[in-house]
């Protein structure tokens, strides 16, 4: 009897694998992603937006249980008021209706707008506002809502007399909304839903911290005129802070209290090109708004900035503005015919003209930071300039000493480097002192919180300093320790682990190395280690759980991040700082994220996901014990064969332990013989419990989709020997492979390999050394490494060299230095001995791989006779963005692998192609007939 019962088990189990789906191509459009993850101020409500394939986006609000309290469709862009008393959302137009019509050629400003919805949580009720085109809310405080409409139905009821009179006034030419005369301003009372409205407005924020509410409208009539103005809400005073017709207006700014009031304003109504702007500010106990500055009295060879953003200091002492120099003016009197351009490209210039071609509207923009002291006679102080143009201020702009830096000097070699160094002053924010502190530092330089400080971390010499602003005192924190990358294997000096932040008052740096957190004292260096992970082998990492905090704090517990470099695992981990000393609160086989925390107190929103988990939304409290499940984001999920995730070791021919990921079908049978893909770009096997959930991605296979269709997915870390990257690739991915099938569940006739970009360079060396694979997919690849290295990274103008000087592609040298590591890493010098069929993607608007390098590559295996498809989505960068395209070359992809790693059908676009008379038309996706 228990034999049958063991029986009948077996066969009801193997029934319910046989009977769950694979998964398809329109399986992905059923997929769930969970966006805009939000918790109440006072923690007892969840938000956030759950968005299937190209459909629309569902807003959900749930209470602290799990248990819903709204939802609304085709709504995102979701947030709490700061009290918690109301959810704001954004209300899309269906996606449907409105391609429909699109494809009736309806005018873009005749589409459906957007609309604004307002839920009263204590109320449950709902409020929708439509045609709107922004919104804001105030950041701390509550009670009011602003936003602008296209119009203003009018709601008074009018007699026939005064219809007829309105009909006559409106044959006069009428003021309508546009981007220049402004939008219909309405604020409303969240509580009451009372609402003003302010005509023609062009730009509108509220006071962070004070009932204050700024605009900036070309003005209705006599009564409304065209100005700013500034409405007070704690006792709805309307006050007009300045008046001028026909004004442009920019940079408009609050201190956080909202006594203080600064912007931009240009008077001129001429098409002069250089603009006169005057720098305004207005302050409460003063009536009018009052010019500061202007094109008169700026400092000499300077302007007021219309697009350097407008601060005031903390302690609202302070405002900082934009200087700028003059543009570069245009000659209008010439004709087209008449202007000559040309591009000369000096050699010794800083900067590449290709990089300052794509910058060149940043520096039609630039400024220079500036002070005035308002409360010192309003005194000017430039800070930034033409010699330091890069400013940060210290202690939330309260500082005296402002730190700026000059890369200038060194912008030439970071073509060949990689890296940009600086050099580094200090300006006095009082009296405009100069002082120089730092010279050629190849790393990033900051302020400590309270700004007593300049550190950073200076790659040439892999130690973390620290420099003292008043007594200009440089300590070295780590020389002659191990703070920076350990495991580097690229010809660049390695980078740092990087910095957890200060403790209070700038009294101590936590730095982290590769596993632990350590404190330092700024000014002698001397350290101690805070946490015991090395010996284990386990990485901590502060969380900062609020986004605006500026230290950590000593007199509170603070949470840590674990993860296990052995056993992939993660964690919390709660450290108190008084006696430096912990506690594990969770650690498992998943993939934690970043705690998301309410404001008021220790309750948290996070996600843990594994290969066959989906990351969806747990509440708890900082101690994790009690967790609830808020979000069920892809229930369908168990409906489906998936698969299952696990570490897998082997030796390179280096004789390295090396660790990879092995992807399993979900009905894993170690008897039978599978089909394999191998999929790697470095190293990933950090991330065997990330979720891989279906859907089209832009360069690479989707493992639960591939694995749900039989495959095992094999990706392999890569350990690289500084000159040999493609012998690197070799000596470890391919005794991974054959470590896998001496196990015996590897089909070795039916290999595959796919990769993208380094990835897919990668591939392309490979299939010139074995025959291993029965089909590659090379994405993006660079099969010439000569050619390569002479060419631009399009996107940022930028010069490839540095890439194999230094980084990624660890030639080490130059091509006239090592001209046989060039030749030999080049699979174009051994095309001939590549017998893998080939798919080739490689777009033509790609920015960081040149598509000629594609193009190298497929007519040369083209010239060969050799099997190869050459993928080209016109207008896509490095992968393709567009989801039609996205979808068409997951199809395209899995037919190609399909066909000769599983003896399926063969499509049309592999037999013949697809002509270019029929692009667009007809793509070739249908399946042959299959010859037995």
């Amino acid at each position: 009897m228990k034999t049958f019962f063991t029986c009948l088990l077996v066969l009801i189990s193997f029934t319910i694998v046989a009977q769950k789906k694979i998964l398809d191509h329109k399986d992905f459009d059923t997929w769930n992603r969970i966006n805009n993850q939000k918790i109440s101020p006072d923690g007892n409500y969840i938000m956030y937006a759950l968005e299937k394939g190209e459909k629309d986006s569902y807003i959900k609000i749930k209470n602290k249980k799990g248990q819903s309290i709204y939802e609304h469709e085709r709504a995102e862009k979701g947030e709490f008021t700061y009290n918690s008393n109301f959810a704001l959302f954004t209300i899309k137009p269906w996606k449907d209706s409105v391609k429909e019509l699109k494809r009736e050629k309806v005018k873009k400003n005749k589409l459906p707008k957007d609309s604004l919805a307002i839920y009263n949580i204590n109320k449950s009720l709902l409020s929708k506002i439509g045609n709107v085109k922004s919104y804001k809310s105030p950041e701390k405080w509550e009670g009011f809502i602003a936003y602008l409409l296209d119009e203003v139905k009018a709601v008074k009821k009018e007699d026939d007399s005064t219809k007829t009179a309105t009909k006559k006034k409106n044959k006069k030419k009428s003021k309508k909304v546009s981007k220049d005369n402004g939008y219909h301003l309405v604020l409303r009372d969240l509580n009451t839903s009372k609402q003003d409205t302010f005509k023609f407005v062009l730009d509108y924020i509220f006071a962070k911290e004070g009932k204050r509410l700024a605009f900036t409208t070309t003005g209705l009539d006599s009564t409304v005129k065209a100005g700013v103005y500034v409405l007070n809400l704690e006792n709805n005073k309307l006050i007009p802070v300045f008046e001028a017709e026909k004004a442009k207006y920019f940079q408009l700014n609050f201190s956080d209290s909202g006594k203080n009031l600064g912007f931009v304003a240009d008077l001129d109504s001429t098409k002069v090109q250089v603009r006169p702007n005057g720098l305004y500010y207005w302050n409460e106990a003063n009536g009018k708004a009052q010019k500061l500055l202007d094109q008169t009295t700026a400092p000499n060879g300077y302007r007021v900035s219309s697009d350097g953003s407008i601060n005031f200091s903390k302690d609202e002492t302070k405002l900082y503005f934009g200087l700028a120099k003059p543009p570069i003016v245009k000659d209008t009197t010439l004709l087209d015919e008449e202007i000559v351009n040309v591009e000369v490209w000096t050699y010794d210039e800083p900067r590449l003209y290709t990089v300052q071609e794509l910058q060149v509207k940043n520096d039609t923009k630039k400024s220079y930071l500036t002070a005035i002291q308002i409360n010192n006679n309003n005194k000017l102080e430039q800070l930034g300039s033409t010699e330091y143009p890069y400013a940060t201020i210290g202690d939330e702009g309260n500082s005296d000493i402002v730190l700026v830096s000059n890369s200038l000097p060194y912008q030439l070699e970071s073509q060949w480097t990689g890296n940009t160094a600086r050099d580094y002053a200090i300006v006095n924010a009082k009296t405009g002192e100069l002082s120089k502190i730092l010279t050629k530092v190849s790393g990033r330089v900051s302020l400590s919180p309270k700004g007593n400080y300049a550190y950073g971390y200076n790659t040439v010499d892999s130690t973390w300093f620290t420099y003292n602003l008043v007594n200009k005192k440089l300590t070295n924190l780590t020389k002659g320790k191990v703070f920076y990358n350990e495991l580097n294997d690229s010809p660049v000096n390695p980078r740092s682990y990087g910095s957890a932040g200060w403790t209070e008052n700038d009294t101590s740096i936590l730095l982290y190395d590769r596993f632990d957190i350590w404190e330092f004292n700024p000014e002698n260096g001397s350290g101690k280690k805070l946490t015991n992970g090395r010996e284990a082998k386990t990485r901590y990492r502060y969380l900062k759980l609020d986004s605006e905090e500026r230290f950590l704090n000593s007199n509170e517990n603070w949470l840590l991040q674990t993860f296990n470099e052995t056993t992939k695992n993660s964690g919390y981990f709660e450290f108190n700082p008084k006696n430096n000393k912990g506690k594990l609160l969770i650690s498992d086989s998943y993939r934690f994220s970043t705690p998301i925390k309410a404001r008021e107190n220790k309750q948290v929103i996070f996600t843990k996901q594994s290969f066959e988990k989906f990351p969806d939304i747990i509440y708890s409290d900082l101690s994790f014990k009690k967790q609830t499940k808020i979000s069920n984001a892809n229930p369908q999920q168990i409906e489906y064969n998936w698969g299952t995730a696990e570490l897998v070791k082997w030796t390179s021919l280096d004789g390295e332990e090396l660790t990879g990921m092995l992807i399993k079908p979900e009905n894993f049978n170690p008897n039978k013989k599978y089909p394999m893909i191998v999929n790697f770009y470095e190293k990933s096997s950090d991330g065997i419990f990330s979720h891989k959930a279906p859907s089209p991605g832009r360069s690479t296979i989707n493992y639960s989709f591939y694995a749900s269709r039989g495959y095992l997915i094999f990706n392999p870390d890569v350990n690289y020997k500084i000159g040999y990257p493609g012998e690197s690739a070799y000596s470890c991915v391919i005794p991974g492979i054959t470590s896998l099938i001496e196990k015996g569940f590897v089909d070795k006739d039916n290999i595959g390999v796919q990769g993208h970009s380094w990835g897919g360079y990668q591939i392309a060396y490979l299939v010139t050394k074995t025959n291993i694979f029965k089909a590659a997919e090379s994405g993006a690849p660079v099969p010439n490494m000569i050619s390569a290295y002479g060419g631009i990274r399009w996107w940022t103008g930028l010069s490839r060299q540095f890439q194999y000087e230094h980084t990624q592609s660890r030639i080490g040298g130059t091509p006239w230095e090592y001209p046989a590591r060039y030749v030999e890493n080049s699979p174009i010098f051994n095309i001939d001995k590549i017998n893998t069929p080939l798919l080739i993607m490689h777009n033509d608007a790609d920015g960081h791989v040149p598509w000629y390098q594609g193009i190298e590559f497929f007519v040369s295996l083209r010239r060969l006779g050799k099997p190869s498809w050459f993928l080209n989505y016109n207008g896509e960068p490095h992968w393709p963005l567009k989801m039609q395209n996205r979808k068409d070359f997951n199809i395209r992809m899995q037919q190609f692998f399909d066909y000769y790693l599983k003896g399926a059908p063969k499509p049309v676009w592999m037999k013949r192609g697809v002509p270019a008379i029929e692009k667009g038309i007809n793509q070739g996706l249908e399946l042959l007939p299959k010859v037995e």
